[in-house]
């Protein structure tokens, strides 16, 4: 009789938390990769790109990410987290390396879209499964190193570009997608577990209490679909109304900078006299900030919580983007970037911490996958505003004008978004850890 191995609830923790973060690593790798090969698409022979269509090329992974978070959401429902994670891993990981073998401009922007619709669904799905299997007082660790998974993403990116585009061409880069399929998604099917809050819901306590068991986690009452909890009209009547508005439209800001940088930084760069292996370097510079920016703002958060650190974060990225309008020196413009790519994504991060901060347990699922759902339109814009105005003749620094002033209205939107209600800074760890497993974005 074959002996079921019962793993110390720190290693199941290690386990889950590392195998959900590398497969958000792979999906920042296969977001932000069109970034590094835009210069090279732009001179694709017979392709005859423009940079407004190369804009909108970029916005379809954007808008696919958009309608694969719904429907990842309505799929975790009907056949579990786990599953749900590694079919979008496939899913995404197979229709980014068909990119390679695009036709034409048309042919490549459906297979992003396609792309994107494994994307979106992941990360949620990936961060809500992580965060069950560790302590309530981990859960905020782990959140910001699921959204850290991103930016380490670009950073892989802007690194394996530099060695692999000048030799192999831009379809290598997409083709290394197939990793996740062939090396992440076996070793997720062999030891990723399913959500014990999932298999409760529908009826399957018997399994749950095994898995509950073998992971070392504390057994959880049934308490129906978590995913239920929190309805949308609540977030937008009284008190909640104008806190809902501007966590939303300072997401949508913030995703807008963020995007829009990872998308054309390289051509920008390019356009300003450097060579493509040096372009490649300024957005591993933003990608690196990015990453510090998951760790220094959260350590920030702690001492003066995130709403002010928030704000401090958006105008620091305000400046670093002013400072490249001034044309400076290639080693001030690395800092700019590294300080932009702090700001940018750690204002990201703790707009998520603050909505959680501001909402009761019961509504603050809704309140982040709204926020967030609701914030990608400004990703889906940011590709292709930067496309037009580079088309209408604008040069480089409308671009760097149009990010900077994004994360500045940013800073002032979290500047006048209401204090917490008491209410909503008590803690529950039930309450918040189900909240959190509803996020859907």
């Amino acid at each position: 009789m074959t002996q079921t191995t019962y793993l110390p609830p720190r290693r199941a923790a290690f386990l889950v938390t590392a195998l959900c973060w590398v497969i958000v690593v792979f999906d920042g790798y296969d977001l932000i990769v069109y970034g590094t090969v835009l210069p090279k698409l732009l001179q694709e022979p017979g392709w005859h790109l423009t940079k407004s269509t190369a804009g909108l090329l970029g916005s379809l992974a954007f808008l696919g990410m958009l309608v694969g978070a719904v429907l990842a959401g309505v799929l975790a429902d009907r056949i579990g987290r786990r599953r749900t994670i590694v079919g979008c891993t496939a899913w995404f990981s197979v229709f980014t390396a068909l990119c390679a073998f695009a036709p034409n401009p048309g042919a490549f922007g459906a297979l992003r879209f396609l792309a994107g619709l494994g994307l979106g669904g992941l990360v949620p799905s990936a961060n809500a499964l992580a965060t069950e299997f560790v302590g309530p007082r981990h859960r905020s660790v782990v959140s910001t190193l699921m959204m850290s998974g991103v930016p380490i993403g670009g950073t892989v990116a802007a690194v394996v570009g530099i060695g692999v585009l000048p030799r192999f061409g831009w379809e290598a880069m997409f083709l290394i997608a197939l990793l996740a399929v062939l090396v992440v998604t076996p070793l997720c099917l062999r030891l990723l577990p399913e959500s014990p809050v999932w298999l409760r819901s529908r009826g399957e306590h018997a399994r749950a209490a095994e898995i509950e068991e073998r992971f070392g986690l504390p057994s959880s009452p049934n308490h129906g679909t978590v995913l239920q909890i929190g309805r949308l009209r609540s977030l937008l009547r009284s008190p909640y109304t104008v806190a809902t508005a501007l966590f939303s439209l300072a997401t949508v800001v913030t995703l807008f900078a963020w995007y829009g940088l990872a998308t054309w930084l390289p051509q920008l760069m390019r356009e300003s006299g450097f060579d493509l292996g040096s372009s490649l370097t300024f957005l591993l510079a933003l990608s690196l900030g990015a990453v510090l920016g998951s760790l220094v703002t959260a350590w920030g958060a702690t001492r003066t919580g995130p709403i002010p650190t928030a704000v401090i974060a958006a105008l620091a990225a305000a400046v670093g983007l002013a400072v490249l309008l001034t044309h400076p020196h290639s080693s001030v413009a690395y800092g700019a970037l590294v300080l932009a790519g702090v700001g940018t994504h750690g204002t990201q991060c703790l707009i998520i911490a603050a909505v959680v901060n501001h909402y009761p347990p019961h509504l603050r699922g809704s309140a982040l996958g709204f926020s967030l759902g609701f914030g990608r339109i400004g990703a889906v814009l940011a590709p292709q505003a930067g496309g037009w105005l580079l088309a209408a003749g604008l040069g480089v620094d409308s671009n760097f004008l149009a990010f900077a002033l994004a994360a500045a209205v940013a800073g002032v939107f979290l500047l006048l978004c209401p204090r917490p209600s008491a209410s909503a800074d008590v803690a529950d760890g039930v309450a918040t850890s189900r909240s959190e497993g509803a996020v859907r974005t």
